[in-house]
């Protein structure tokens, strides 16, 4: 049974960004996002035309002083490879950790279809069912699309955090 990473996220944190299980790679590096193709970490700092920094701790710092908490839908499955296709016996997180601690939150982003679908089927009650939720396309490298097309559809982030 994999398990999945604690949540990031300071206090103040307005938007959730969700995405489904951590795959071989993030598992391996011990790291959101780890896998080096993966364009989650590009896409975050694009939004504010910044450089990804090569540290880790300093993309983390970067997400809390932007008010973006990260976290994943499930806590556990099984799975072989890093194809959400391929989870089995899929169990969520509890998501009152993060309402409760982050309770200024307004926004929840799905990155990926998958992340929605298993939260909609998984997550019930819906903790987060008064914030606005949007799905994104995945920063998977699987999800094929020019980074430009896939930054311009991730823009909502950074809307929302400068006009909410």
């Amino acid at each position: 049974m994999l398990k999945g990473f604690a949540p990031v996220a300071g206090t103040d944190a307005r938007v959730l960004i969700l995405g489904t299980m951590p795959s071989v790679a993030s598992i391996r590096e011990n790291q959101y996002y780890g896998h080096p193709q993966n364009a989650f970490w590009k896409i975050i700092f694009s939004l504010w035309d910044k450089q990804v920094p090569a540290e880790y701790d300093n993309r983390i710092q970067f997400l809390i002083e932007k008010r973006i908490a990260l976290w994943d839908v499930l806590s556990a499955c099984e799975r072989v490879g890093s194809a959400d296709s391929n989870i089995k016996q899929p169990a969520a997180n509890d998501f009152n950790i993060i309402a409760d601690k982050c309770p200024m939150l307004g926004a929840v982003f799905f990155n990926s279809q998958n992340a929605e679908v298993l939260y909609k089927r998984l997550v019930v009650p819906d903790v987060f069912s008064s914030l606005k939720k949007m799905t994104l396309p995945s920063t998977s490298p699987a999800r094929a699309m020019k980074f430009e097309k896939k930054l311009s559809l991730w823009l909502p982030v950074r809307n929302y955090l400068e006009h909410n």
